[in-house]
């Protein structure tokens, strides 16, 4: 009887704990119920954003940190009318600080992925590291909550691409003002290879992201995309990023990155101001379409000029010879052999001397026999020496690999 009477008590002991520890789970899950879900983001954002300011704290002390509410006024709660363009991470709008100085936000998309958080970590500490006339120069972040904002410098002239697309019908720029340009991208992009303390690759030159001040001065932007170059490795194997119409044919095809991917999309964007219209245009007859293959056989026609917008040539003191010259070098920079592109220090020493180049360019990647059977197909030819890609090829695999599409960076 008496054991029985224990056996009860144990049971009705256990049952009670049973019930207690179902009774905590189900006021757990009730009281997770009536958190917001809002609640536990700015709690999640808030660890984010501790990790973000103590990385900033501790690497970066040449740029101001902005609160939120300072940008938000400054671009007047980030209204439309103040907007600059898009870009792959997010709009940028035009600002005004108390003190009136003219700013330009980049508000970065962090959204439900990392991606946006990445670059704008990589951003920072990339333009922190590096400072030079032709770089746009950051002056302050923002790391508030969900918020990252990146504060540049206001470029008057806003990006290259509103000027030489067609877009505005009010400037016309000289070839004095568009040599200025070519010879300050080009110096730009030497500092970034060979003269700062890093090496680095942009990745993404393009027209959008030439951003030009009060006087035409251009200053190379956007750096979300660019990388840190070790010194003892000829290139990078990694996934292909930047824009279409722009990718060196060697990264677009083997994610092979070096600073000669950076000299080919600069080969194009030469062409691009020289002729005033994009490096892909299907409105074009078809050989006309692809602006690099369509210089390339007028050079070998020599007609070279056919390329050379038509309001240069009406200036009074257009030189003939000194415009060619730069198409030309800007040809060398489009070799499909990455070696035999010169470095941005070559570069810029032919541009200063304004002499034509000595050096005969070799057939660029996109000039070959396409494949009757299968336009897509890649076809190797040795021409000498080098691998000839189908242009097709090219194009494709650029459209599919590029993570950033055309847009006015700031």
């Amino acid at each position: 009887m008496h054991s029985s009477k224990s056996s009860v008590l144990i049971s009705l002991f256990f049952l009670g704990v049973a019930l207690c520890f179902f009774i905590v789970v189900i006021l757990l899950i009730l009281l997770l119920r009536l958190i917001k879900t809002e609640t536990l983001l700015k709690i999640m954002h808030y660890k984010d954003s501790t990790q973000v300011v103590n990385h900033l704290s501790s690497n970066l002390h040449a740029i101001s940190h902005f609160d939120f509410q300072t940008l938000k006024k400054a671009t007047k709660d980030f209204n439309q009318k103040n907007k600059l363009g898009s870009g792959g991470f997010g709009p940028v709008y035009q600002g005004v600080l108390d003190d009136g100085r003219v700013i330009a936000v980049k508000q970065l998309s962090v959204g439900k992925s990392k991606q946006g958080e990445s670059e704008f970590l990589a951003e920072v500490k990339m333009i922190t590291n590096i400072q030079h006339k032709n770089l746009v120069r950051l002056i302050g972040c923002c790391s508030e909550g969900s918020q990252r904002l990146l504060v540049y410098e206001y470029m008057e002239n806003k990006s290259l691409d509103t000027l030489i697309y067609g877009g505005n019908e009010t400037v016309t720029l000289s070839w004095n003002t568009r040599f200025q340009i070519i010879l300050g991208v080009a110096r730009g992009l030497q500092y970034l290879h060979e003269d700062s303390h890093s090496r680095i690759i942009h990745r993404d030159i393009k027209a959008s992201n030439i951003l030009l001040d009060g006087k035409f001065q251009p200053k190379i932007g956007d750096f979300g995309l660019a990388k840190f170059f070790p010194e003892d490795q000829a290139y990078l194997s990694t996934k292909v990023a930047g824009t279409r119409g722009y990718t060196a044919p060697e990264y677009a095809i083997r994610g092979e990155l070096s600073e000669k991917a950076d000299i080919y999309s600069y080969g194009v964007l030469v062409l691009e101001i020289i002729s005033c219209r994009k490096n892909t245009d299907h409105e074009l007859s078809s050989e006309q379409q692809y602006l690099p293959e369509y210089a390339w056989r007028l050079n070998k026609q020599s007609k070279l000029i056919d390329l050379v917008d038509e309001k240069l040539k009406t200036e009074e003191n257009f030189t003939e010879t000194e415009v060619l010259n730069v198409c030309y070098i800007a040809l060398l920079c489009l070799q499909s052999e990455p070696n035999l592109r010169p470095a941005m220090s070559e570069v810029v020493g032919m541009l200063v001397s304004k002499n034509k180049p000595t050096n005969i360019p070799e057939t660029p990647a996109f000039l070959n026999h396409r494949s009757p059977t299968n336009s897509n197909a890649v076809v190797s030819k040795d021409l000498s020496s080098s691998t000839s890609l189908s242009i097709s090829v090219l194009q494709d695999v650029s459209a599919n690999a590029h993570s950033q599409p055309e847009n006015h960076e700031t």
